[in-house]
């Protein structure tokens, strides 16, 4: 069970950016930069120094998850990824049994890189894949082939890694459903030897990408939304049939309590420190974000400046409208209302009673025997019922 929202003094996250790529692809808006790879080592000092500086906003609470995300973080060697993980350590209480995931590249996993990456303290990874259609990897920039995939993820298994899960994207331009069809079948015909989570993503054209560019001139051949709808109820239908856990509008675990714990965090409200170029957290109601240019990040790191460009304290009102918005991503458990009057001090249906009222009306939601969470219409139209909260 994933109880939502978690009380204030919680254990935190800490998410770390690495915003180095070989290439970045034309869907992508993270702070992300290719050929910049020669400022890694200065990088990975200045991320170090942060984690010391910033540690003590985290109290005396300790650290349940670290992710390594990006980016490509798997560009980093094992060396560089222990020091930072050493450093997390080193500078804050962090769980024995602590969560820690790495994002990477399909082909930039070598056997070798692998078993460093695990003795390092890496004991979960996330791979991007996106798709398994040859065609549509060029669709999306992506450099690697769907047997890369396959091989990377023997490749982890060989290395000791058991938990490790799939990024995929739904709705890209001149994806057909039997293509997306394929892609899941494969996925479910690998059994124990595939991933035990994935994320599946609609794809969205976000402004100031390549992507967006073209959609503006009319030549991006995108799937309409029904189209889409169906992809994603195709997700939803063979999963299920093969046993897996859809417990998160995007996210799926093939074995029950697999879910992301780093994840879980942010859909339970939870406190994580943001480090990094790009970077932002949460902690103790003040949202921080990192300046996005390593260069400008790095410079004040080595001056003992902390790289913030932008603070913002989060008032209740909009603390509780977040605590829905997040809470109502979990299928299963949703919002827990006494977790709900802990946090926040108010009975969900003081707060909230007229909108949950009107959303189980229309059948967009339900009342749980612990709070509220989405019916499976809600979970088509997650955003126009999260709208109500906010």
């Amino acid at each position: 069970m994933i109880l939502a929202p978690v009380a204030a003094d919680a254990p935190i996250g800490v998410y770390i950016h690495v915003p180095f790529c070989a290439h970045i692809c034309p869907y992508c808006d993270f702070t992300t930069y290719a050929g910049k790879n020669n400022l890694v080592p200065a990088y990975v000092d200045a991320v170090v120094r942060e984690i010391e500086l910033r540690a003590g906003e985290a109290g005396a609470r300790s650290a349940a998850t670290i992710y390594l995300g990006g980016g490509t973080p798997s560009l980093l060697t094992p060396v560089q990824i222990e020091r930072i993980l050493a450093a997390v350590r080193t500078h804050l209480p962090v769980f024995v049994d602590a969560e820690v995931t790495m994002e990477a590249n399909p082909n930039g996993l070598s056997p070798e890189h692998l078993s460093g990456y695990l003795q390092a303290g890496v004991n979960r990874l996330s791979i991007g894949a996106q798709t398994l259609d040859r065609r549509g990897l060029r669709t999306l920039g992506r450099q690697h082939e769907a047997e890369d995939v396959l091989v990377s993820l023997q490749a982890a298994a060989d290395a000791g890694f058991e938990r490790i899960n799939l990024d995929f994207i739904l709705g890209w331009p001149g994806q057909t459903r039997e293509s997306w069809q394929r892609d899941l079948q494969t996925l479910v015909s690998l059994g124990d030897a595939g991933p035990d989570h994935l994320s599946l993503y609609s794809l969205i054209i976000e402004p100031g990408t390549p992507y967006a560019d073209a959609a503006a001139r009319g030549i991006l051949n995108m799937p309409d939304d029904d189209a889409t709808a169906d992809m994603y109820e195709d997700a939803i239908s063979i999963l299920a049939a093969a046993g897996w856990d859809h417990y998160e509008i995007a996210n799926w675990c093939r074995e029950p309590g697999g879910y992301s714990r780093h994840n879980a965090v942010y859909w339970q409200h939870g406190d994580y420190l943001g480090i990094g170029a790009g970077a932002f957290g949460t902690i103790n109601g003040k949202r921080v974000m990192n300046q996005l240019l390593p260069e400008r990040y790095i410079t004040d790191l080595a001056n003992n400046v902390l790289p913030q460009s932008n603070t913002e304290l989060l008032d209740e009102t909009t603390a509780r409208a977040e605590s829905m918005m997040l809470g109502l991503r979990l299928l299963n458990d949703g919002v827990d209302a006494a977790g709900f009057a802990v946090r926040h001090g108010i009975d969900l249906d003081e707060a909230y009673g007229p909108q949950v009222a009107h959303m189980c009306e229309l059948g967009l939601m339900e009342r749980t025997a612990s709070g509220v969470r989405l019916t499976q219409r809600g979970m088509m139209l997650a955003n126009n019922v999260v709208a109500e909260f906010l």
